[in-house]
């Protein structure tokens, strides 16, 4: 089982192609750090906006707005007003979309697991329809099974989240790898739950940290550089 956004999707890129598109009649007033430091504002979302969606506290939408004017904070720029704030999240999401790419190491991986006939699905904290579109959007079809927050009612690190993906797989948790960018959330989640959980470290955060049998210091969490070294978790 998969995470899908940073794990399968790249969305931090497609994010960032999407707001210097939104952003163009804006671009004259940063400067190349400015904009760097906006964007990433946006994407790492320091607040934790994301979060509080997840809990309830906030729309989808309002934590995608708070997050661009939590950026232009940042950066010195002035907060939009409620009527600009609502369009630019109106063609925030239609434009989003047009970006969505999987990562090269995804299909690689996946040929493989076809190959020696390993099921695999994707367990996302967000809502079904909205990943299952980005999945097909970034030409990932052939992952069919997908569980959403709104599947179970649950989000990561939750254990009901996890265990509806091995449900649908038809596995035993104990026998199932899953897979994610989120040490805490994703790793050690699954863990919890039961899985083995892969902490998949594509800028190499902890490469100093990491001890000689890959895994991270402090909780035996098995650490994945790319999907690619997802294979030597396999059986053979």
């Amino acid at each position: 089982l998969f995470d899908i956004d940073e794990t399968l999707v790249d969305l931090h890129a497609a994010m960032g192609t999407t707001l210097r598109a939104l952003g163009r009649h804006d671009l004259a007033h940063f400067t190349a750090d400015e904009w760097t430091t906006f964007t990433s504002l946006f994407t790492a979302d320091p607040e934790g906006y994301y979060d509080r969606y997840l809990a309830g506290e906030l729309s989808f939408a309002d934590q995608r707005v708070r997050r661009v004017q939590h950026a232009r904070l940042g950066t010195g720029q002035p907060l939009l007003d409620d009527d600009t704030a609502q369009a630019w999240n109106t063609t925030y999401e239609t434009t989003l979309p047009l970006h969505f790419r999987a990562f090269d190491d995804v299909a690689p991986l996946l040929d493989e697991l076809d190959a020696r006939g390993i099921p695999y699905g994707a367990v996302s904290n967000n809502v079904h329809d909205y990943q299952r579109a980005k999945l097909d959007a970034a030409g990932l079809e052939r992952i069919r099974v997908l569980v959403g927050i709104d599947t179970v009612g649950a989000a990561k690190p939750d254990p009901a989240i996890f265990h509806e993906g091995v449900r649908l797989l038809g596995t035993d948790p104990a026998c199932t790898l899953y897979v994610g960018d989120n040490l805490s959330v994703d790793a050690l989640g699954a863990s919890a739950a039961g899985l083995h959980g892969i902490w998949l470290d594509r800028a190499a955060q902890q490469t100093a940290a990491r001890d000689a049998a890959g895994t991270h210091p402090g909780d035996g969490i098995p650490v994945a550089r790319s999907l690619q070294d997802v294979l030597a978790f396999l059986p053979a």
